[in-house]
Order: structure tokens, then C-alpha cells, then sequence
């Protein structure tokens, strides 16, 4: 906490001075924020380690994206040179823009599908090129097609020895040889409902999955996933721009409806019929993770639906045998999928992460290595212990372990344990439990350990402090690799943390921006931004990206307060599980508690020019606020949530439970439009019309029941947009209008 307040305090004592320097520099302007880069330069893409672990690489665009080059730089010396020529590369990895489909662009980039992956050799690189493959050879520069069928293929992998290629195309698996030669079809279901190895939306949004088959260690067998979505509902998304308007029909289980059905198969890698696993008689589970714990034993994890009981599973292959061998289990809660199950080399031990104990933290198990299906796990000891969280990249709770060093017996891990609001890189020994701060500066670290867990690149920010990027050794000595541009022609304005108080002592993080120039005795309008799910913090020390777009408000005479209430993440387990079941009323409440002490604290505040704005979860507390409290004269919802009946069943049942759940409130309680005839201020909707996470259903709902209510609203649509109305000439309108808005309504 120490750090916390010396940055706080930092932060009050350089504001005047920075305001004293603006003058030399030019005002941020929504244009230079959400222009291509925008005002750091576009950053690194794609970084992976080479098997080797001798260098790591990473795609570099111009600030267009329509330019780049694959570079390398050496682990040890820190030496970059470029590994694939702009030329070569626009063929073999084109830039995201040349997509033309919205929500294929989505995907890409919401899920970080990578262009490029290393063979096992370390001398040859894998390309996916929209839909075909290429093998490039590091050496000489030359590249050959290894796809060339009409369809896309997607997924590449290749076996451990790298002699063959496995890839999905028409929800199929199929092999072929790296060097050439005819692929084979491995699994031969003509079902379009029938996905192979392939991963629907719902698993990949909401349980993370980003694969569904994984080689045999020896290369001999494939495990998969096959999900039958016969039976899950379709939404109609609808581009409307054509002369004739063209339907997608996207499989999208909402609460109550029928999710699709999985099950686990084992192929042999050269063809023949799948041998299918029987885990649990329960067929209405996720199987969140799955892969092999040594050739002839796999591991599994299985999901209930409520989501509050998770089990790990060892499986025969050969057999089908199964055993449950650990149960995680939390049924005031829900249980996260669990990204840090790591076996070790001696084969008979593994990591697991639970918040068992209120906490998210890591445990040792270790297991029978010559009867696996003989007993259960037993638990060695817990590894990390106390008052934080072990988060991965962007806070992820299932995700907390960045590598493992088994040489030296270390497990490294991204955590908050010295602030809620930072990320930092610690390390744990396995054998003691010794634990150690890694990363050395004061915000928020996003780390890539090479495979050997000796180094790792580290991607950095801080509140004022633009992102970079630097190859790092595990004792800490770090050399920079890249770095923002052009951030320093800006006058950008320091934000001010702040704590506040729950009505039961909780202690709520909170950030305001106060204009740079102002009358003494003039009362400030002030603008509050909200996310307040379970899905987002909005109180952190990084670099704020496109919440820029609040120093620009702040330029214009406006302070801007965001708070994290209780039920958002990066907290304990009482401090996010506090709305389950019960969406709305205590994430408002904590709104207006801390605001209640804002004031207090800045009377030059004016509570009667107060404005709410927010995006997805925020646009649905915005509708939540605006019909539930008189305090807002105005608001601004994007993409809302309207009624959590229309949103995807695993994440909303596992925050709200079933429909027919009666200790469940916020089916009713959320139901926006049934309120709609209680909204109290100026309000501005948006919503994209290809938006396939929250659909465009939601704020048509809206806009019937307060047309119905008799209420005046505005309300804009992008055409073929979906949920981030992502691209310079979108994002530029839609916050120019924001702006607008707000200007109007609160001046």
C-alpha cells in the first residue's frame, strides 16, 4: 500500500508543474486518440519465444497497420534484426484491416489469434495467410503454400516432432505432412451443427477457450472436443447495407436454453474412427480444458452448469477409464476455469489455483505416477498465501502462473500483491514456498516467459507512463526493446486515485480527473464512467488507452470520477461475489455512496450538473442509474445489456443463475425496458448492428418500451458494427457525439 501512496502523492505534486509545460505542448484531441496508433504508435504484435528460448519475435506495423515486418531480438544480447520483410510479410501475414468482415475482424484481434507461430525446429515459422498456410524457412527467406483448398483452414498445430501439421477446415480435423504430400481428413462428420476440434462463440468469449485438440506428446494420437450445437438457439445478425439484405444465423445459447453437448475423442493422427471418453453421466457440463498429461493419460476438466463445481479428471486413453481425482468446489460462489494446472517434469506433481481460502492463490498436488487412476490427488502445500489475488494478463483470474522454471524449481506468477490497482511479476520457490517480487517498477506488468522460464518480455505502463516493451532476465535486468512515440507532443492531465467506504466498511478504489483551468467559484460539471461487472476494473495504474477520451473532457471543463464497486474483479472472493444473484441494486448503491464522499471531499463539484456514461456492463448501469436514481441529468449507454435474459448463458447464469432460480433477483430486477417509463435524464443510446456479443436485440427492447413510455431519447446505430464500433472513422463519430452530449446537457 506504501506504493499507492507515494504515487498518489507523486501524482498531486507534479500536476502543477505538468500544467505549467502544457503550454509548449498541443491539447489531446479525440481525433489523435482513436486515430490509427494513436498517440503512443501502434505497439508490438504477436510476441512468441522460439523453442529454442534463444530469441522471441513480434510483428511491428506502421501506425496504419497496413505496413510491417517481423522482427527478432536475441534473448541474451538484446540484438534486433528483421526476420521477415515488409514485402514478404504483407503476403504471408496481411494486416487485420484487409478483412472486410466485422466480426471476423473482431475475432482476430478480441481473441489475439496469431498470424505466425515457430516450428519446433526454431528455423521455420508457420503462417496462416486468411485461411492458407505457409512454411517459411527462417534461413533463406523462401516460403511454401502448404494449403491451397478453397476453404479457409484456421488453428494450425504441429506435431512435436514438426514433421506434420494438423488444422481444422469445414468444422473437420485434418493432417498433413510439413514436407509435402496429401492431407489426410481425420474426422469426417458433413453435420454443420457438428464441431470438431473447432471452438463455438460462446466457449471462446466467455470460458477463454482458444483450442480444441491437442497431438499426443509421441505425435500419435490427436484429443479433441466435438460440440453438437444441433439443438442451441441461432440469432439472426443482419447486414443491412446491401441492396438485399444478407442473415447470419449465429448459435448463441441464452439462460434456460439448451448449451451445446461435448464430448472428448481420442483419433489416431493417420485416420481411423475416434474412440470416445465417457467422463460423467451429467450431460449438461462444460469441458472448459483438456490435454495430455503423458502419451496414453489425459487430464480434463469438467464444468457443472451453475458453474460452482469443477472437476479435474485423469482418463486412460486407451481404456476410457476415467477417475475424478480433485473437486473444486464453491457453491456460494462460482468456480473459474483453471488456467494453472501445469504438470511437472518429474510427472508426478502438478500446480492448481483455487480462492478456496477467500484469495486467489496456487497450490502443489502430486499424484500416483505409476497408478494415476489409482487414488486421488493429494495436496502438498499451498504456494502463495495472503491478503491478494493471483490475476493473468488483464486481470484474468483463471491464468495467474506466466511460466515455470523447473530447473530451479520457481514458478512465476502476476498477482496484486502490492496494490489491487497494479500487476506484478512474483516468483514462488515449489520446494519452500519462498515467494519474491520479479518486476520492479510501480504498475502494471503483462509478462511472456520464455519456455525454459529464464527470461521474459515484458510489456509495461503506468497511470503516466505510455506502454514499452523490454526482454528481461529473471533476476531482473532488463533491456528495452520498444517504446511510445509522440506522447510527449500532448498535454495530458494526471488522474487522482482516491478511496472511499461501502455502507459495511468496504474499501472502494476510485480515480478522478479534475480540469486544468478553473474559476475558483465556479462549480464543475462532473462525468462518471462506469463498467461495474464482474468482467472489468476500471481503477488501475496503467496506461489508459482510449480513456483518453476523459482528458479530453477534462480539457473542456469537465471532471471525470470512475469508482470500482463491489462485484468487480481483481478483489477477494466476498468482494466479487457480493452481486451474485442480485445485479443492480449494491452496484448502484456503492456509485452513489462513494459519490456521496466525492462531493464532500470537492464541494466545488456540482451535484446538479452530474452525467453517467459506459459501454456493455457500463451502458447497462448507466440505463440501471438513470431509472433508479433522479442524480444523473444525463447519460450515455453503449451496447447494453437491457435484459439479462437475452445475453449468453455462461456468463449470466454463472453471475445470476438459472431463470427459474427465485433466490436469483437479477432477471427482474434488470429488466431495463420494464422500467423505462422511469427514466430520469437526457439519454444517448448506441449499439452496433452486427454486434454478435450483445446483440442489437437489447437496445431495441429499450427503444420500443421508452418510445411506449412516452419518453424522449436520442439514438444511434453502426451500420455493421459489432460490440467495440471498432475503426478510426466510428470511434471518432461516436465520441465526437458523446461529447456533444454531453456538452449539451450538462452547459
Amino acid at each position: 500500500m506504501k506504493r499507492f501512496f507515494s504515487l498518489a502523492i507523486l501524482c498531486s505534486l507534479l500536476l502543477p508543474f505538468a500544467l505549467a509545460q502544457s503550454t509548449n505542448k498541443k491539447p489531446l484531441t479525440i481525433e489523435a486518440i482513436f486515430a490509427e496508433g494513436g498517440i503512443t504508435g501502434r505497439g508490438p504484435e504477436t510476441i512468441q519465444w522460439s523453442p529454442d528460448n534463444t530469441r522471441f519475435s513480434f510483428i511491428q506495423r506502421d501506425d496504419s497497420g497496413a505496413h510491417g515486418e517481423l522482427w527478432s531480438v536475441d534473448a541474451a544480447s538484446g540484438e534486433k534484426k528483421v526476420l521477415v520483410s515488409e514485402a514478404k510479410l504483407a503476403s504471408l501475414a496481411p494486416p487485420v484491416e484487409k478483412i472486410k468482415d466485422e466480426r471476423e475482424k473482431e475475432r482476430i484481434t478480441r481473441y489475439h489469434v496469431a498470424a505466425y507461430q515457430w516450428a519446433p525446429d526454431s528455423k521455420h515459422l508457420l503462417f496462416d495467410s486468411l485461411g492458407q498456410l505457409w512454411l517459411y524457412t527462417v534461413e533463406n527467406g523462401t516460403a511454401v503454400q502448404v494449403t491451397s483448398a478453397p476453404d479457409p483452414s484456421s488453428d494450425p498445430k504441429f506435431s512435436p516432432d514438426g514433421r506434420r501439421l494438423a488444422y481444422l477446415r469445414n468444422h473437420n480435423l485434418y493432417v498433413s505432412a510439413v514436407a509435402g504430400g496429401d492431407e489426410q481428413q481425420i474426422t469426417r462428420d458433413k453435420d454443420e451443427n457438428l464441431l470438431n476440434g473447432e471452438v463455438d462463440w460462446v466457449y471462446a468469449e466467455e470460458l477463454e477457450v482458444r483450442s480444441n485438440y491437442f497431438w499426443s506428446p509421441n505425435g500419435k494420437e490427436i484429443v479433441f472436443l466435438q460440440m453438437d450445437e444441433t439443438k442451441v438457439p441461432a440469432y439472426p445478425i443482419t447486414n443491412f447495407a446491401p441492396i438485399h439484405a444478407t442473415v447470419d444465423m449465429e448459435k448463441y445459447p441464452q439462460p434456460g436454453d439448451p448449451n451445446p453437448v461435448v464430448r472428448l475423442g481420442v483419433v489416431n493422427a493417420s485416420g481411423g474412427k475416434p474412440k470416445w471418453l465417457s467422463l460423467t453421466k451429467d450431460s449438461d457440463i462444460y469441458i472448459p480444458r483438456f490435454g495430455w498429461v503423458h502419451d496414453g493419460l489425459l487430464w480434463a476438466e469438467v464444468l457443472n452448469r451453475t458453474q460452482d463445481n469443477l472437476d479435474l479428471y485423469f482418463v486412460d486413453a486407451r481404456s476410457g477409464q476415467s477417475r475424478k481425482v480433485l473437486t473444486e468446489s464453491a457453491p456460494e460462489a462460482w468456480v473459474y476455469v483453471n488456467d494453472d494446472f501445469k504438470v511437472l517434469k518429474s510427472g508426478d506433481r502438478f500446480t492448481w489455483q483455487s480462492w478456496r481460502d477467500g484469495h486467489t492463490h496456487l497450490y502443489l498436488y502430486s499424484f500416483d505416477k505409476g497408478n494415476p487412476l489409482g487414488s486421488d490427488a493429494k495436496l502438498e502445500r499451498q504456494l502463495t498465501k495472503g491478503d491478494f489475488e493471483v490475476l493473468g494478463a488483464a486481470g484474468q483470474p483463471h491464468s495467474g502462473i506466466a511460466g515455470i522454471d523447473e530447473d530451479a524449481g520457481i514458478v512465476y506468477f502476476s498477482c496484486d500483491k502490492d496494490d489491487p490497482r497494479q500487476r506484478q511479476v512474483y516468483s514462488v520457490r515449489l520446494d519452500d514456498s519462498e515467494v519474491r517480487r520479479v518486476s520492479q517498477e510501480d504498475g502494471t506488468h503483462e509478462v511472456t516467459l520464455s519456455g525454459d522460464g529464464k527470461r521474459y518480455v515484458d510489456e509495461f505502463s503506468a497511470l503516466m507512463t505510455a506502454p514499452r516493451m523490454s526482454v528481461c532476465t529473471a533476476a531482473g535486468g532488463c533491456q528495452g526493446v520498444w517504446a511510445s512515440h509522440n506522447v510527449d507532443d500532448y498535454s495530458i492531465i494526471a488522474p487522482k486515485f482516491l478511496d472511499f467506504k461501502t455502507e459495511d466498511g468496504t474499501t472502494l478504489y476510485g480515480e478522478l480527473l479534475m480540469p486544468p483551468k478553473r474559476s475558483p467559484d465556479t462549480k464543475i460539471p462532473l462525468v462518471v464512467y462506469i463498467y461495474g461487472g464482474p468482467a472489468g476494473q476500471t481503477v488501475s495504474n496503467q496506461w489508459p488507452g482510449h480513456d483518453l477520451f476523459h482528458v479530453v473532457l477534462a480539457q473542456n471543463g469537465f471532471a471525470v470520477f470512475t469508482v470500482d464497486n463491489r462485484g468487480t474483479p481483481g478483489r477477494d472472493r466476498r468482494f466479487q461475489t457480493a452481486v451474485r444473484h442480485q445485479f443492480g441494486a449494491i452496484e448502484l448503491k456503492d456509485q452513489l455512496a462513494a459519490l456521496d464522499q466525492l462531493f464532500a471531499q470537492y464541494p466545488q463539484l456540482d451535484r446538479n450538473r452530474v452525467a453517467i456514461w459506459g459501454w456493455s456492463n457500463g451502458g447497462s448501469m448507466t440505463l440501471y442509474a438513470m431509472t433508479h436514481s433522479d442524480l444523473f441529468k444525463a447519460g450515455v449507454s453503449v451496447a447494453p445489456v437491457t435484459d439479462w435474459h437475452n445475453y449468453d448463458s455462461i456468463y449470466t447464469e454463472r453471475n445470476n443463475g438459472l431463470p427459474t432460480d427465485k433466490a436469483s433477483t437479477s432477471y427482474t430486477d434488470m429488466d431495463l425496458p420494464e422500467v423505462a417509463g422511469k427514466l430520469h435524464g437526457s439519454l444517448l443510446l448506441v449499439h452496433g448492428t452486427s454486434d454478435d456479443n450483445v446483440h442489437f436485440q437489447n437496445s431495441v427492447q429499450m427503444v420500443d418500451a421508452l418510445i411506449q413510455a412516452g419518453k424522449q431519447f436520442r439514438f444511434m446505430v453502426y451500420p455493421g458494427k459489432t460490440h467495440g464500433i471498432s475503426g478510426a472513422p466510428d470511434q471518432t463519430h461516436l465520441f465526437h457525439m458523446i461529447e456533444d452530449h454531453l456538452e449539451s446537457e450538462l452547459k
